[in-house]
């Protein structure tokens, strides 16, 4: 985890006055290369002219969420408010956390084409966390990680709420797809107690036989695959996103020692902890197959 002094390494939050000319501002450069951008225009137009040769118009009031793929310049008209605001991946790890919701907020950050949100009140309601987001990092000497990433998740959970996310998640069909779906939420909120499958199913009032059933039905997994997957893949995120040492982080998993910890990634990934890590360090800033790509590898 960086220190608070370092977080504009990882957040950025600009509040655009209206000006006489067009302003144009390169979303993914330097610091901000892998960013998730939040843009809240004011009345007035902006542009997004996207690397692949598209160009969008945008007409305010709107908020538009535009992730790291979305790789474009924006251009922002003269006379036209606007507030831009970033995150990095590590911010975005504090920010979903891993609560019951935070399943469906990792699927809603790794859609790879932008997110508009033109409806007036959700517009109203995301304003004054885009503008105390941007007041957060205007103070270096206040500007705190905790604050920042509260920020970003309270941004986060009413920009999925109000662009209907929930409704647009894939899912199954009828009961099963709700056992699935329900699964899933229990898992994220509790992968790091490592309780028995006997437990989830008791929770959904089904037996640990169909819970297995259904999961392999769905997705040719069973229970404690997906899992133990999601702890892979959150030991992961941690070993390449965050400066804890490996201690720290198999206590965070829920791991009763380090070494319980270790033996278990190496069974999974091949690879132990500091191995892993050090591939992770080595490989930043390009494509490996091996490494975490997001938030939403779990299935």
């Amino acid at each position: 985890m960086a220190t608070d002094g370092g977080i504009h390494h990882y957040a950025r939050g600009e509040c655009h006055a209206p000006s006489l000319s067009h302003r144009r501002i390169r979303l993914q450069k330097g610091l901000y290369a892998d960013f998730y951008h939040f843009l809240l225009l004011g009345e007035g137009r902006a542009e997004l002219h996207f690397d692949s040769g598209e160009d969008r118009s945008l007409q305010g009031p709107l908020l538009a969420f535009l992730p790291p793929q979305a790789r474009c310049d924006l251009s922002i008209s003269a006379g036209t408010a606007a507030h831009l605001v970033g995150a990095s991946a590590q911010v975005m790890v504090d920010a979903i956390g891993d609560k019951v919701e935070s399943y469906s907020l990792r699927i809603f950050t790794e859609q790879r084409k932008p997110v508009e949100a033109l409806d007036s009140l959700l517009v109203a309601e995301i304003s004054p966390l885009i503008s105390g987001f941007v007041r957060e990092l205007a103070d270096p000497s206040r500007s705190s990680w905790m604050v920042a990433s509260a920020y970003m998740r309270l941004i986060l959970m009413t920009l999925w709420r109000g662009s209907d996310g929930e409704r647009s998640e894939p899912r199954g069909q009828g009961e099963t797809g709700s056992i699935l779906q329900r699964y899933r939420q229990l898992v994220e909120a509790g992968f790091r107690q490592h309780r028995p499958i006997s437990a989830y199913a008791a929770e959904l009032g089904v037996t640990a036989d169909r819970l297995h059933s259904i999961c392999q039905r769905a997705l040719g997994r069973s229970p404690i695959q997906l899992l133990h997957e999601r702890v892979v893949q959150e030991a992961k995120l941690r070993l390449e996103r965050s400066a804890r040492n490996i201690q720290e982080i198999s206590d965070s998993l829920g791991f009763r020692d380090p070494t319980y910890f270790s033996h278990f990634f190496k069974r999974k990934t091949g690879l132990s902890p500091a191995g892993y890590r050090e591939i992770a360090r080595a490989s930043a800033g390009s494509e490996n197959s091996m490494l975490s790509s997001g938030y939403a590898d779990w299935p």
